[in-house]
């Protein structure tokens, strides 16, 4: 695979302590509460458990992909305002589909090497239950006669049109370019499941998600914006998709395609969750450090995004990787932990197995088909999992990377601080 690409090193930037709501299945507690409000009480957390306050932001950096609501073209904006951000200090969407939280972390660290600003807040937010039902074809009326074009927009994006290919065939490919079994898939989606119970049970994943409550998010001289559980629910705190699912059980789901290996059961689950943090230059965690004895969980050292074919999209995050490599000077070996998106599971498989990966370092508490993958919010919240591991078991350099539909992949580096 090329190395072509573009490449950030970033000399002192730095990540702190990051949070995330529940991941939650589609249609669940969470499904119909805008990604504004889940993007606004993931800030305003971030910024609490971070030490940082709101007025010290100077770039408000969101990422959402399908509009959950009618306001998502001021979604950056409100979070920012409501989150407590001065009004003086612009917001911006990003979008790099799969991609957009890692793309977060890429731009606040452009910004911050440029002088733009010390501290930046970046949230990534997304409601896949609240995507639309859309029509593009009406504005000038229904003629006689004529299909009517409402589709299901969720659906609908999951196809590449230029290759004439959905994602899932594009994992298809994958798995007959690299001989990826059925068996292969089903073994590492329930290796997936069941790292993530562990995860779960053992509290690591409670470490960085805010429980999500019934509340007001006020912000004076403007309309009272919040969140409201529907029903006896009073509490939501705990992902809802891990569970333990031997592979002999996945094994008996029917593919998607005939003689095909992805099924329901070994491809990212769908979910609503927002998730942020806070991303620094240098001196202001100095001050910070100083001030309150609050130290970053990591430094944020290189991004890459590449672009690949668009009918093997999934592939992305290896020649990713390799840029961060070959323009850093590190080795495979190096690199004690990765967090690679589980979009498919023969994707993943196949990043692996063309980087040569030892896969016991790769997602150890579990990946996208367990957990889930609440597109914008991902990157954010594979990198926030990424720092607190390598704090956990010790280890110095982590990897975050994800594929990027239409056919790309983009990866950070990232270095714990507090490494031997």
């Amino acid at each position: 695979m090329s190395s072509k690409g573009f490449f950030n090193a970033f000399a002192d930037v730095w990540m702190h302590e990051g949070v995330r709501t529940p991941m939650v299945d589609y249609c669940g507690a969470l499904g119909h509460i805008s990604p504004t409000d889940l993007g606004i009480k993931a800030a305003r957390e971030a910024l609490k458990r971070a030490g940082i306050a709101a007025s010290e932001i100077g770039s408000v950096i969101t990422g959402n992909m399908a509009p959950g609501d009618f306001d998502q073209f001021v979604l950056p904006r409100h979070i920012g305002l409501y989150a407590g951000v001065p009004q003086e200090v612009p917001a911006i969407m990003v979008q790099r589909i799969c991609g957009t939280g890692f793309e977060l972390f890429r731009q606040a660290g452009e910004q911050i090497e440029a002088g733009v600003c010390e501290a930046a807040l970046v949230v990534g937010t997304e409601s896949m239950t609240r995507n639309p039902i859309a029509a593009f074809d009406h504005r000038t009326g229904f003629k006689l006669g004529a299909p009517v074009g409402f589709k299901d927009f969720m659906w609908e994006a999951l196809k590449d049109p230029a290759a004439g290919i959905n994602m899932i065939q594009t994992a298809e490919n994958l798995a007959k370019k690299y001989s990826i079994t059925r068996e292969e898939v089903d073994q590492f989606a329930s290796e997936s499941f069941a790292k993530a119970v562990a995860a779960q049970q053992a509290g690591f994943h409670a470490g960085e998600i805010v429980p999500v409550v019934t509340e007001k998010f006020e912000l004076e001289g403007y309309v009272s914006r919040g969140i409201k559980l529907q029903g006896k629910v009073t509490e939501v705190s705990a992902d809802t998709h891990p569970r333990i699912s031997p592979a002999e059980v996945l094994g008996k789901l029917r593919s998607v395609y005939e003689g095909g290996v992805q099924t329901g059961g070994n491809s990212s689950a769908l979910v609503d969750a927002a998730a942020a943090c806070v991303v620094t230059s240098g001196e202001f965690a100095k001050k910070l450090a100083k001030a309150q004895g609050k130290k970053p969980i990591a430094r944020v050292v290189a991004a890459a995004a590449v672009g690949v074919p668009p009918e093997i999209m999934g592939i992305g995050p290896a020649p990713a990787i390799r840029l961060l490599l070959e323009r850093t000077g590190l080795k495979l070996s190096d690199i004690g932990r990765f967090e690679i998106n589980e979009a498919q599971g023969a994707q993943t498989l196949a990043v692996a197995k063309e980087l040569g990966l030892d896969v016991s370092k790769l997602n150890v508490n579990g990946g996208a088909i367990a957990l889930g993958h609440p597109l914008a919010a991902t990157g954010v919240r594979l990198t926030i999992t990424l720092a607190r591991e390598l704090q956990r078991s010790g280890l110095r350099y982590g990897i975050s990377s994800a594929c990027v539909g239409g056919g790309q992949g983009i990866a950070l580096l990232i270095e714990n601080p507090e490494a031997a």
